[in-house]
């Protein structure tokens, strides 16, 4: 054999090296429910597929289970079209979302791709199950992150890289509460995943809470209610993940998301549908596993932070139903949106004696935790009485602390109160706390000089 006959059969060994050119594909056996179960191809499990349709579509599925020989498919995409017989192949590889700097300002669906009506090119991809960061190199949260919310900076201060949970029913202004945030905050970056929102309330949500200001710095993440399960729950993953890009280049980033009940029960219809065991009011076991897998990723890392804000959705304004239970155990505190308030017209509606931040007395000064410690109290001592001074049988000077709380009840709510456009600085509002507290004890050391 001669040189070039080598040289050639040394060309064609490295291409038929670097290609696989035998492609083994399966097809669909049987469609029950969410489910598709195909007969091959080999696969492992999260791995992402393409079924090709009778009408030349392609739907992007994924990998959820295997049953007696057969593979168990759940479709990203709707899945109309798909019969018998339809060939599935394998990627090898699992979901991916692609990532740049250049998608700021941008409206994306659940994995990536936009849905405003322009193109995005991007560089960079990135798994959608990232791991948390080590927690021994975490770095501590020790900074103050204003959000221009005074309920919320005043008494439950939120620090870079925590977490808390906004609680409230429906119609309360948790939407409303997000978008303030979204445009006041003095994080870097805002990555917000809207999960389960009904299609109407999408564009409201970008044109009028968010506004031109917060979209500028914001990637908005979609994934609306009529859409598959399974894209709903890839959706939370996604919107982490964007977050975790920008956190890794050293930015403080905010994620919001509304809402993690919606997410809770696009897996509890995942999880039925592969055969799981309902148990607590029918929620399958991964739904509890899920949530603190995808809360821990939030935080801070060695580079950057990811301060999450999550909304729970609570049923029936059963603020221990199970889900509201499970979020309230792994984040770092939570805020209360109460209905009452709302329905008196106090927005945003924030009860801030239900609400804690359980890094607040580590990150702001002790005059701040003094003030609102005080005011505190002396909301609650006006609650206590409510009754008794709405029906006029209070008679003034019975209590010395009802009477303070009568006089200063209307500069607390006036302090609390906030218009939807209205700004704040933290400082200002930590001195109007100050001022406010300092006439509880100014009168206090009056009474006993005398």
């Amino acid at each position: 054999m001669n040189h070039k006959s080598i040289q050639k059969l040394d060309y064609l060994h490295d291409l038929f090296s670097e290609h696989d050119f035998l492609h083994l594909n399966g097809s669909v056996k049987k469609i029950i429910g969410l489910t598709i179960e195909s007969t091959g191809p080999e696969v492992f499990l999260g791995e992402c597929c393409k079924i090709n349709t009778i009408d030349g579509k392609t739907v992007l599925s994924e990998v959820v289970g295997f049953k007696d020989n057969h593979i168990i498919l759940m479709p990203l995409d709707e899945f109309s079209g798909i019969s018998l017989g339809c060939e599935v192949h394998g990627t090898k590889r699992t979901l991916s979302i692609g990532i740049d700097e250049d998608i700021l300002g941008r409206v994306l669906d659940g994995l990536g791709r936009p849905i405003d009506g322009k193109s995005i090119f991007v560089k960079n991809h990135t798994s959608l199950n990232n791991k948390p960061p080590n927690p021994m190199v975490r770095n501590r949260i020790k900074e103050v992150l204003p959000v221009g919310i005074r309920a919320i900076d005043g008494f439950t201060t939120l620090g870079k890289g925590q977490r808390i949970g906004i609680f409230a029913g429906s119609g309360v202004g948790k939407s409303t509460l997000l978008g303030m945030i979204a445009r006041n905050t003095k994080a870097d970056i805002n990555v917000i995943g809207l999960i389960g929102e009904r299609g109407r309330e999408v564009r409201e949500f970008i044109e009028r809470d968010l506004g031109e200001e917060g979209l500028k710095r914001s990637v908005v993440l979609v994934s609306t209610s009529d859409q598959p399960a399974l894209m709903r729950v890839k959706a939370l993953q996604a919107a982490t993940s964007v977050a975790e890009f920008f956190r890794d280049r050293g930015y403080n980033v905010m994620l919001m998301v509304d809402s993690l009940t919606r997410w809770a029960m696009a897996q509890r219809d995942v999880g039925l549908a592969i055969g799981e065991p309902p148990t607590t009011r029918g929620y399958p076991p991964s739904v509890f596993a899920g949530l603190p897998s995808v809360l821990e990723r939030a935080g801070n890392s060695e580079k950057g932070s990811i301060t999450g804000i999550y909304t729970v959705l609570v049923e029936g304004d059963d603020f221990n139903e199970p889900i509201s239970d499970t979020v309230r155990g792994v984040v770092d505190g939570h805020i209360i949106l109460s209905r009452r308030l709302a329905e008196s017209n106090h927005y945003p509606a924030i009860d801030v004696l239900a609400s804690i931040s359980r890094l607040m007395s580590e990150i702001v000064e002790k005059e701040h935790i003094s003030a609102s410690r005080e005011l505190k109290d002396l909301m609650s001592v006006y609650n206590d009485a409510k009754d008794l001074i709405d029906i006029g049988a209070y008679k003034g000077g019975s209590d010395p602390k009802i009477d303070k709380a009568i006089e200063l009840i209307d500069d607390i709510e006036d302090f609390l109160k906030q218009e939807v456009e209205e700004k704040i600085d933290f400082n200002k509002m930590v001195e109007r706390m100050k001022s406010i507290s300092q006439r509880i004890d100014k009168e206090s050391n009056e009474k006993k000089a005398q």
